[in-house]
Order: C-alpha cells, then structure tokens, then sequence
C-alpha cells in the first residue's frame, strides 16, 4: 500500500460541523468529509481492491465512493489528520486476510475425561432420586 498515492487520491470537503465550539460552529467550517473513488484508484491490485469492496461494503456508496467525516474536534487540520489516520486504519484492517483454519479433533484422553465428567453428573443425578425399596 503506497500511502503518497492514496493521500494523492483522497478528496477533502470542509462543511460547518455540529460538534464542539458553541458560537464559533456557527462561523467555521471543521467538520472534514474525506472521498475516496475505489473505482479510479491505482494504489491496489485489482485482488486487493475485491478484498476492500467486499469488507467496506457498507460504507461504500452505490458509485464506488468511499466517505468519511470528522467532526471531533474545533480545529479543520485536526479533523483532516484525524480522518486520514481512520481512513488508512479501515484499509489496513480490509487488507487483512484471515488464516484458514485447520480441522482438528480432540485428543483421546480429553474424549476420556469428557465421558468421565458425564458419568460423574449422571452419578450425582441419580443419588438425588428415592430409592428403590
């Protein structure tokens, strides 16, 4: 993954946010709104950008666009690293690839102590019953 492409293809928007600020959110723009278009890129190979459209599924718009938006903070430049910082975590984390699993069965002695603790419950259930005169 070559973070200079991808920071290359990123599209920012600045709109008037809702979170901290009190009057001042009313004058400044600081919520930061990040797209980036999966259909154009050319950071990834063509398997990566599958595995990353599969994971992102649902925040990927109808388009191909990914979005994301920040709002945490009173300052625009903290918001814009804040959402590039997201942006790279969700990519590295859809870039993953689970390892297969490997069957395994258990081993004789854990059956063995299994059927033991079974027969050990079914013993103590049945000493609660009355007994046979």
């Amino acid at each position: 993954m070559d973070q200079k492409q991808l920071e290359n293809e990123l599209q920012f928007k600045a709109t008037k946010s809702s979170g901290p600020g009190g009057q001042h959110v009313n004058k400044t723009s600081t919520q930061v709104s990040l797209s980036w278009d999966t259909t154009t890129t050319t950071a990834f190979t063509d398997l990566e950008l599958t595995r990353i459209r599969q994971k992102l599924a649902h925040r990927i718009t109808k388009d191909g666009i990914l979005q994301l938006h920040s709002s945490d903070t009173r300052s625009q430049l903290r918001n814009k690293e804040r959402v590039i910082k997201r942006f790279f975590e969700i990519i590295r984390t859809a870039l993953i690839v689970p390892k297969k699993r490997k069957k395994t069965k258990p081993s004789r002695i854990a059956k063995l102590k299994r059927l033991q603790a079974k027969k050990k419950q079914a013993e103590k259930k049945s000493n609660r019953r009355k007994p046979d005169y």
